[in-house]
């Protein structure tokens, strides 16, 4: 049997659980979100969930500022927890860092962020050997969630609002006549939709392809561990992206942090359906000498877990987010790029406004319409600091 509604989702990661409960909540639209596994049981639950809003681009910042925003509303409006703790974010700037880290600073306070660079000399952290650090850019808002509980808080709010989930249910196909989608075929029948939004995230060109869609995301493979500090030593109290050894860190608790390596790095290519989930040998030993570099507090350190997830990642690293020129109904919410978490609150409240409305939010989130590319127009400046 053929069902019908307003608007589909595909991929229920935090992208895909944003859009669905705004296009729910806040307009209104009958939507299915559908999840070929789990809630956030792709690149989102195995995220490093740090929070943090120092990026290069006023439009990413700016966006990481929002879900910030949309966090605190969820656990605010409809008392869904999101394991989100505001801790504060360090930055570890090198010398040849410094400089584009002031402008950086200077653009993001713009956008009304709280946010500076401190002296480390002046600083009281035990835990850091600060030779050749040049300053520490310090966030007070930022810190890191549970990525699970985060996406489950926001499917929870879209099936409170009369959302529909379908989990362990994966689109075959989408379906498309000439130049429009109209729906998705599952295992449990077709459904027909005036929107169909692609938010598979690693798995979004592989199902886009399918139906005819060039879509330019790559999965790779992204390795993380976890250690646990047996020294006693003091440690972090917050996220830290080390700009010098190039790794990112953030607490777990129990002395236990999750840590993994920043820009720059190799980036390997990866099947989404065939791929190792450890982490290689070489890297483990690679980031606990990065890490007891910096760190003294975790020479000696016991490794708790090691794992490897999948980023979707776009040619220019920033999301694809709207509909495009070349086929109607449907719409693009992916490419995270090791970003989307932090985005994904904000990129689901604008693209659900774009749809329901017919028109984006504002101009700089229709830069992130794949047509961007047609038209030559891909975003120049990486993203700052670590992809963590």
């Amino acid at each position: 049997m053929t069902e019908t509604c307003d608007v589909v989702v595909i991929g229920a990661g935090i992208a895909g659980a944003s859009t669905a409960y705004h296009l729910r909540a806040e307009h209104g639209l009958s939507v299915r979100l559908i999840e070929r596994g789990a809630v956030a049981s792709g690149g989102t639950g195995q995220s490093a969930a740090i929070i943090r809003q120092h990026y290069s681009n006023a439009l990413a910042a700016g966006l990481t500022r929002d879900s910030i925003t949309l966090f605190d509303a969820m656990e605010q409006r409809h008392g869904r927890p999101t394991g989100v703790r505001r801790t504060g974010y360090r930055l570890l700037l090198g010398p040849d860092m410094l400089e584009g880290a002031r402008r950086n600073v200077a653009m993001i306070q713009g956008l009304g962020i709280d946010t500076e660079i401190l002296d480390v000399a002046a600083l009281d952290l035990p835990w850091l050997e600060p030779d050749g650090i040049a300053g520490v850019v310090w966030e007070p808002d930022g810190g890191y969630a549970d990525p699970v509980r985060a996406t489950e808080a926001f499917v929870a709010a879209f099936q409170e609002a009369g959302g529909l989930l379908f989990t362990r249910t994966p689109v075959r196909t989408l379906l498309r006549e000439g130049d429009r989608v109209f729906g998705v075929m599952t295992e449990a029948g077709s459904v027909h939709a005036g929107a169909v939004v692609n938010a598979a995230g690693p798995w979004a060109a592989p199902l886009a392809h399918q139906a005819g869609i060039a879509l330019p995301v790559s999965a790779v493979r992204e390795q993380d561990t976890v250690w646990e500090a047996r020294s006693g030593r003091p440690l972090p109290d917050t996220p830290v992206s080390n700009g010098l050894e190039a790794i990112y860190l953030r607490p777990l608790g129990g002395r236990r942090f999750v840590v993994g390596r920043g820009f720059p790095k190799a980036y390997e290519p990866a099947d989404p359906y065939n791929y190792r989930t450890t982490a290689d040998e070489p890297f483990v030993f690679d980031v606990l000498a990065r890490l007891e570099r910096r760190l003294p507090s975790f020479q000696g350190a016991t490794l708790v877990d090691s794992y490897a997830a999948l980023y979707d990642v776009t040619p220019d690293w920033y999301p694809f987010a709207g509909p495009r020129r070349d086929v109607a109904g449907y719409l693009d919410c992916n490419g995270g790029s090791g970003h989307g978490f932090k985005l994904g609150p904000a990129l689901g409240r604008d693209l659900a406004a774009w749809i329901a409305t017919g028109a984006p939010r504002t101009p700089d989130f229709a830069r992130l319409s794949h047509d961007r590319i047609a038209d030559g127009r891909v975003f120049t400046q990486a993203y700052g600091g670590n992809r963590g």
